[in-house]
């Protein structure tokens, strides 16, 4: 099928989609009373939306790939292994993991490479290459041992970071606070401010305003919480405004992070960082006595617990058999799951 035909396709597709959409819309907002039709329906469901997701992605990222092409570029299949990471990243650690690219994989894997990235030639060693956009691609055709369809293209360093930035706008699959590290990256490696509105295709004031998150919260902080899909401007500002305001607070929020397990999600892990931020912590007198607090159950003294500068310790009674310990110890994940779950309860009941 001819690039042509293939674009035809998908405009057909995008349209039938969207007019069925708006045969969704208007009975709903018909008032006549009358039941969806079975057609109508299907046409609205979430699997649908996502296929129609999918094709806009393939038809903008075609688009894109065609003005490379007609400025000047030519697509070539590379040795992944020719090809350079890109000098300011966009995405956080662990986007192209294997767990990360696994439905990529499998789709270049059935289908090939649909839509070629873009790299440029070295400058030093034109035989070898940087990636522009496309890195998702290019670790999925690693994986595959496939060689990697690319545009070809020289450009300067300017022009490889706005076409970098131009290609996730299309996509828009990079987080807000990915794009806020994206811009503050580049502000940091000397980019002007044209540069950066250009490559995230958005305005100085914006930039601005996400530069200044990325640059307020420390990257071990962004790292630990990670890329936060769901969470965008809004609660990203409110984090900021506690950091700021809260600084004997960050040791605590950081601790509570390193703490957390791989299975918790990214959101979660925001919305701990952000709950451990509505109460300012105070670092205790070194020369005044450790607060301590006795454990009883049933007039018996299970342990002693101790707040001190090095964390808080508890320790057994004597009396404790130490299978009760073991014990605990194996309950020990499964409580502290349901403190997590508590606290993320109070911060939402705190923005309602």
């Amino acid at each position: 099928m001819s690039r042509k035909d293939s674009k035809g396709m998908f405009a057909n597709v995008l349209g039938k989609l969207n007019d069925d959409q708006d045969e969704v819309k208007s009975a709903a907002t018909s008032g006549s009373g009358q039941a969806m039709a079975p057609r109508e329906r299907v046409m609205s469901s979430p699997h649908l939306k996502k296929v129609a997701a999918g094709v806009r992605q393939i038809q903008e990222r075609g688009e894109l790939a065609e003005r490379v092409l007609k400025d000047g570029g030519y697509v070539s299949e590379l040795n992944p292994a020719e090809i350079l990471p890109s000098s300011i990243p966009d995405r956080f650690a662990g986007a192209y993991d294997e767990a990360a690219i696994s439905e990529l994989v499998d789709s270049m894997r059935e289908r090939g490479q649909i839509v070629p990235g873009l790299v440029r030639p070295l400058k030093d060693d034109p035989q070898r290459y940087q990636i522009v956009y496309g890195r998702r691609r290019l670790a999925a055709a690693q994986k595959l041992g496939l060689k990697f369809k690319a545009i070809i293209r020289p450009l300067d360093d300017a022009e490889a970071i706005i076409f970098q930035g131009e290609e996730n706008s299309a996509r828009n699959d990079l987080t807000f606070i990915e794009k806020c590290n994206f811009a503050f990256a580049q502000e940091k490696a000397g980019y002007d401010r044209a540069t950066i509105c250009a490559s995230l295709s958005t305005g100085k004031s914006h930039i601005s305003e996400m530069i200044r998150i990325a640059a307020t919260l420390p990257q071990s902080l962004l790292h630990a919480i990670g890329p936060a899909p769901e969470i965008g401007r809004r609660r990203w500002l409110e984090l900021v405004d506690k950091w700021t305001a809260f600084p004997k607070a960050h040791m605590m929020v950081e601790e509570l992070l390193a703490g957390t397990g791989a299975q918790m999600s990214s959101e979660d892990r925001f919305s701990l960082a952000l709950s451990a931020m509505f109460e300012k912590a105070t670092a205790p007198d070194p020369k005044a006595p450790q607060p301590r607090e006795t454990i009883m159950s049933k007039g018996m003294k299970l342990a002693e617990v101790s707040y001190g500068n090095a964390g808080a310790r508890m320790s057994f009674a004597k009396s404790v058999p130490p299978e009760f310990v073991a014990y605990l110890a194996r309950q020990m994940e499964t409580i502290h799951d349901a403190y997590l779950k508590q606290i993320k309860a109070k911060t939402n009941d705190k923005r309602s």
